[in-house]
């Protein structure tokens, strides 16, 4: 019997692809997404991508879309307890896994696994250790189209800043940074690909840098 699963969601291209597999695999009934919400910016937490788009993006998806609010500044107990919140809350509505587009970082997993122990709420890694160059390819050639929204500049020039995740970036990109950006060198928005059912419509606006990251703002073209 397939198991009734949300996606954690965070609009970039790894949970796109994640929900590609997902939606392909017979032991999983997706049940829906979940991402976390910058109250004070009205926006998906650390890839700065306005709710509006989000939303657009999951109907795009076909499935509903469930918010957890966190504040701003959000500590590490903050979101410890807004997601333990949530957690109560699926374990009532029957939900059985959450899914992650976690890639290789064990500290990453382990964090998540240890967070939903014992609370009857199975983790799935549909794309772990799936080898980031081989991954990248494999996106852009099914038509994954996405957006560069926020980069950290100590590790990627600025310039990389609202650029198509693309085979030209990835040539583009030095040596020492992920092809997938997996150790938090660039986030990305997902707005067209096989797992969506049409594309987001979408304007790249203003770059900006906050906080030490660097964001590229994206606007609903309707």
């Amino acid at each position: 019997m397939s198991k009734k699963t949300l996606l954690s969601w965070s609009s970039g291209k790894d949970s796109a692809w994640a929900l590609h597999l997902l939606k392909q695999d017979p032991e999983i009934k997706l049940a829906g997404l979940f991402t976390t919400i910058n109250q004070q910016f009205g926006r998906v937490a650390m890839h700065g991508v306005r709710f509006e788009l989000l939303k657009q993006q999951a109907e795009a998806a076909g499935l509903p879309l469930q918010v957890i609010e966190i504040p701003y500044p959000c500590s590490n107990e903050d979101y410890a307890n807004a997601m333990s919140d949530f957690v109560e809350k699926c374990k009532q509505d029957g939900i059985e896994c959450f899914a992650f587009g976690d890639l290789f970082l064990e500290d990453i997993r382990q964090y998540r696994e240890e967070r939903l122990e014992g609370t009857g709420i199975e983790p799935v890694f549909p794309l772990w250790q799936i080898p980031t160059k081989d991954l990248s390819q494999k996106m852009i050639d099914s038509g994954l189209k996405a957006v560069i929204t926020c980069l950290d500049p100590r590790k990627l020039d600025a310039s990389f800043g609202g650029r198509e995740y693309s085979a030209a970036l990835i040539s583009d990109l030095p040596e020492n940074i992920d092809p997938c950006g997996e150790y938090g060198e660039f986030h990305t928005f997902a707005y067209n690909g096989p797992m969506f059912n049409h594309p987001v419509n979408l304007t790249v606006g203003e770059t900006i840098e906050r906080d030490g990251f660097v964001f590229t703002d994206l606007l609903v073209d309707n």
